[in-house]
């Protein structure tokens, strides 16, 4: 039944889930105020303004990294999502404005962000967190200044990450999946809409050849799917996948569920803890993806 699907994931991430995720899904599910989220997302903040403390779970460096940035601006958005105004308030202001000055201050000259630094690599991490995400690229820049078009930022980092990422963009792309997904969250939120609309009519075709982007809802390999980009029904770009792809890709998503009431991951995090907290963010998503389109 639908409503053991919904009870089973939240009792999982009750009982294995972190306190953001805990936190975020009594405001998505029961109504909670969504200033506990900003609360747990404090909890990841340094001094200088960025975020790290292993934010994204799959590695525990408590440093700050653009990644971290990334999870913490997604995390906000979530518990703001039908919110008008939300950023407005002074503590959410504070915490995005901070954060973009730290990535103005870390950024490549012409704004562009690497997803890590050397710094991580004295702390424990999973096999793929290596040097090549020391090289500023899309995947997160472009990401990272979308997510922040979306909340309505001015900043004088934003304006060079957009404009990087413009000029990237119209140089040629040849990324896989994981930058794809960046790049469509800057895409449909970046302020020129018209350059928008023309550059994302290549998106289609740029994932059905992208490494890493798993079309075919019967595929169990690692990647990035469908529903990574369309979340939900009315997400920008739903409109790139048919009905029967994405009645697929939920039905896989319903299957997946384990038998705790979690869903599992497929790649190895660098241990336990790691592993239940990347389970709880991605039951999160599973949770809110099926409610999305109405499977529970």
């Amino acid at each position: 039944m639908t409503e053991d699907v919904l009870a089973a994931g939240r009792a999982f991430l009750d009982r294995e889930g972190r306190l953001v995720e805990r936190r975020l899904a009594a405001v998505l599910f029961d109504g909670d105020d969504p200033a506990g989220v900003v609360d747990a997302v404090r909890a990841y903040r340094n001094g200088d303004g960025g975020f790290g403390h292993g934010l994204e779970p799959d590695k525990r460096c408590p440093a700050s990294l653009p990644i971290d940035v990334e999870c913490a601006l997604d995390v906000l958005l979530a518990a703001a999502s039908g919110r008008p105004g939300w950023f407005g308030r002074p503590d959410r202001a504070e915490l995005v404005a901070d954060a973009c000055a730290w990535l103005g201050s870390v950024a490549a000259p012409d704004g562009a962000v690497p997803l890590a630094f050397p710094v991580m690599e004295t702390y424990p991490r999973a096999d793929h967190w290596t040097d090549w995400t020391y090289v500023p690229g899309l995947n997160p820049t472009a990401g990272l200044a979308g997510r922040l078009h979306r909340i309505g930022v001015s900043h004088a980092w934003l304006d060079r990450a957009t404009a990087w990422t413009w000029a990237k963009l119209e140089s040629g792309v040849d990324e896989d999946a994981h930058t794809l997904l960046e790049v469509a969250q800057f895409l449909a939120y970046a302020p020129d809409r018209d350059r928008a609309a023309a550059t994302g009519v290549h998106l289609g075709d740029w994932l059905a050849k992208a490494a890493y982007f798993r079309a075919d809802p019967a595929d169990p390999a690692y990647g990035v799917t469908p529903l990574h980009l369309a979340p939900a029904p009315d997400s920008p770009w739903r409109g790139l996948f048919g009905d029967a792809v994405i009645e697929g890709h939920l039905d896989r998503l319903a299957r997946d569920q384990q038998a705790d009431g979690g869903w599992a991951i497929t790649w190895q995090p660098p241990g336990q803890a790691s592993t239940l907290e990347y389970r709880g963010v991605e039951t999160l998503r599973a949770l809110r993806t099926l409610r999305a389109y109405g499977r529970i």
